[in-house]
């Protein structure tokens, strides 16, 4: 007997993560809907028992037109696991996982003052903000897409998971990461 899968298509048993900083943080903890009403938001370290599929589509929901939309936001992220099955004829989840991992940066800077000076300086990303992110920047740029290139929301969200895992420079939240490692990397 299979275990619950997620959208009751994917299985997220084999699923693997490369990255050990974020693997405690990655959650594919089975559920039976994607819809966790809030439960993890006031326990410490409540997000990383979120299901990462259900982050990316509260994530989605971010903006004046999708604010509350969680059915809609929903479907739109099943029709592009679908459309992303197709085109990589792999498992949905697993290129998502990869895209988390490509897209999340490393270092950022901060800016410290002396006296009245502002200096940035590079100091290194936690593993729950590298996944906070890299989530955020995968479905801005995916609403970024379909709203310049009047694309449907859910071939610009399977384009940009697609393009970020497999570590395409043109992806915006891959270009955010490297922009964001830059800066940090001049800044030390």
């Amino acid at each position: 007997m299979a275990g619950i899968l997620v959208f009751e298509k994917w299985e997220t048993e084999g699923i693997s993560i490369v990255d050990p900083a974020l693997s405690k943080y990655i959650s594919l903890k089975p559920t039976a809907t994607l819809h966790s009403g809030g439960k993890h938001a006031n326990k410490f370290m409540g997000k990383a028992q979120m299901n990462v599929v259900e982050r990316l589509i509260n994530n989605l929901m971010r903006t004046i037109r999708w604010t509350g939309k969680k059915q809609s936001a929903y479907r739109t992220v099943k029709q592009a696991f679908e459309t992303v099955e197709k085109k990589t004829k792999e498992n949905p989840v697993q290129v998502y996982v990869n895209a988390i991992q490509n897209a999340g940066p490393r270092e950022e800077i901060t800016r410290l003052k002396y006296g009245g000076i502002a200096v940035p300086k590079s100091v290194d990303t936690s593993s729950s903000r590298r996944l906070d992110l890299a989530i955020r920047n995968i479905s801005f740029g995916a609403r970024q897409t379909a709203t310049k290139s009047r694309k449907n929301m859910k071939d610009a969200l399977a384009d940009e998971i697609i393009a970020a895992a497999k570590n395409d420079p043109n992806c915006y939240s891959i270009k955010e990461k490297d922009d964001k490692e830059r800066q940090a990397s001049s800044a030390r």
